[in-house]
């Protein structure tokens, strides 16, 4: 299991007992959780705590005192694997916002995709690189493969897990959302928590809406962090003058990570539309292609677009000086 954000709550604590009955039983459990994302959910000692339960625990780059850049780098994955036959990822984190047991900011609405089969070692081999880098383990990999998987069902299209990490010079999750809108013919559909972007991704929104294709992105109604939504706002007005249709959820706040395109592509995943996702934490997504149920991530985009404002230039005027204070705000973006 990694996340980004373990709370004590409802959720978590259903959970951990079932993890603790499997131990007994004899399966290996591990547990891999950021210092940063958790910072005020779990008590510094916390990764202590779960060895002495039986489970390995570990916790993603500990917060230090010493300031670097280092510390921007953080494990943004939500990813759960199961005996390497079954997997579960997407926006959601193991506290009780994300299903509701705790309203914060209005309903919350998030995605998670199941992948079963032999897709499943990619997250599998995610988990286990980080997991390596960060308790010095060097072990082959192989050791942990299911030989014995066997797909389900027939073919139906391709799964393709991608993981993105700062480490590298390549900008995958940025390059797999400009490659999917510069492809597309008829339409992009978009859900995402937060929109701070740059010149490139703002003129391949743009580029793509003005060859006639129909893009849209659905954003939260109510804010988790006021500020970030505010400057999210500022690319409203440049956006819909370029053809892009933008949508605010109104019961609450939409958690989602998702593209669609023509009804060939989607991508489930952790990648924001902001610039910490796209270039300094760890994030994976899920592509698929040519696959029955890009419909069923299609649908649930309509879904949620019923309960959707449509955002018109005109709402996109602010007072001078919450205008100014933006402007000033949004040249520090890369930090919030």
């Amino acid at each position: 299991m990694e996340y980004f954000i373990i709370e004590e709550g409802f959720m978590f604590k259903s959970i951990l007992s079932i993890l603790e009955e499997k131990v007994k039983q004899g399966v290996e459990v591990r547990i891999m959780y950021d210092d940063m994302g958790s910072l005020g959910t779990l008590p510094a000692s916390y990764a202590k705590q779960l060895e002495k339960k039986g489970i390995k625990a570990v916790s993603f780059n500990r917060i230090s005192p010493i300031i670097n850049t280092i510390m921007n780098h953080r494990d943004h994955r939500k990813n759960l694997i199961v005996d390497g036959n079954v997997a579960f990822s997407g926006g959601a984190n193991l506290a009780d916002e994300y299903i509701n047991m705790k309203v914060k900011h209005g309903y919350w609405m998030d995605n998670i995709i199941c992948i079963k089969g032999k897709a499943v070692w990619s997250y599998l081999v995610m988990f286990l690189t980080n997991w390596n880098a960060l308790r010095h383990e060097d072990f082959d990999y192989s050791v942990f493969k299911n030989e014995d998987v066997v797909e389900e069902t027939l073919f139906d299209g391709y799964i393709a897990p991608y993981a993105e990490t700062p480490l590298d010079e390549e900008l995958t999750g940025q390059s797999v959302y400009e490659d999917l809108l510069n492809s597309a013919n008829k339409y992009v559909y978009i859900m995402t928590p937060y929109l701070i972007i740059d010149s490139e991704m703002i003129n391949t929104l743009i580029h793509t809406a003005k060859k006639g294709v129909d893009v849209r992105i659905i954003m939260p109604g109510i804010a988790d962090k006021q500020i970030v939504h505010d400057m999210g706002t500022t690319y409203y007005k440049q956006l819909i003058q370029g053809g892009v249709k933008i949508y605010e959820y109104e019961p609450g706040f939409v958690h989602s990570k998702v593209f669609i395109c023509d009804d060939t592509y989607a991508t489930v995943g952790t990648i924001n539309l902001d610039y910490r996702s796209l270039y300094l934490h760890f994030e994976n997504g899920t592509l698929l292609y040519k696959s029955k149920k890009i419909m069923d991530v299609k649908q649930n985009f309509f879904d949620t677009l019923e309960h959707c404002k449509k955002i018109q230039v005109e709402d996109t005027h602010v007072n001078i000086v919450k205008g100014l204070f933006l402007s000033i705000i949004r040249i520090f973006s890369p930090l919030l």
